[in-house]
């Protein structure tokens, strides 16, 4: 059946020869050049094309956050963006916070362990990248429904307003927010600085 609106229309599918319809992204510090549909979601691309699977797809709608992930420093929703359109930017998933330590877990994976921020596991690598953002965010001095314009006071409730895009269907909520805390108050005593 046809759309009576798509009458006329004809999907015309790039040409991939010399490089037309390629984007090249950053993903977790390694360059890496696509020729996929440009259609198809960042949370599919990494999914199916260099196996990081780390990134969870969920709701596929951005409602739940398991598909978080860090684009340029940023926390976003992978399943809500196309992923020619992050050509130039630096992702940085799950597996991307660990490799930039090194040998060691990121400070904020760390937390998760020490706390037991997690249960089945399914949210935790979007809850884990969206923390890391929220705290990048804090630092900024950016202000949320909590805060409103002025100083930023890390607290449970500003990081339970901050992270109320990620949803734990096991309930570790509490374990969670515990777990951000003494990633920033670990920062904090480490840099001498507000617990950002």
């Amino acid at each position: 059946m046809t759309c009576p609106w798509s009458v006329g229309y004809t999907h015309q599918t790039p040409n991939r020869q010399g490089g037309s319809g390629m984007a090249v992204l950053y993903i977790n510090g390694k360059q890496v050049t696509l020729d996929d549909d440009p259609r198809t979601t960042l949370l599919d691309t990494l999914r199916e094309r260099p196996g990081l699977t780390g990134t969870k797809k969920g709701c596929d709608h951005g409602q739940c956050g398991a598909c978080t992930l860090l684009l340029d420093g940023r926390r976003v929703n992978s399943c809500l963006i196309l992923a020619i359109q992050c050509e130039g930017s630096e992702v940085t998933t799950i597996e991307g916070l660990s490799q930039s330590q090194g040998e060691q877990l990121h400070p904020m994976q760390q937390a998760f362990v020490k706390y037991d921020g997690f249960q089945c596991g399914y949210c935790t690598p979007g809850q884990i990248c969206s923390a890391v953002g929220m705290l990048e965010e804090v630092g900024n001095g950016e202000p949320s429904d909590v805060t409103g314009r002025g100083e930023v006071t890390l607290s449970r409730v500003e990081i339970q307003e901050r992270m109320s895009g990620n949803l734990c269907r096991c309930g570790a909520y509490a374990n969670i927010v515990d777990a951000i805390l003494d990633t920033a108050n670990e920062h904090s005593r480490k840099t001498g600085g507000p617990a950002t």
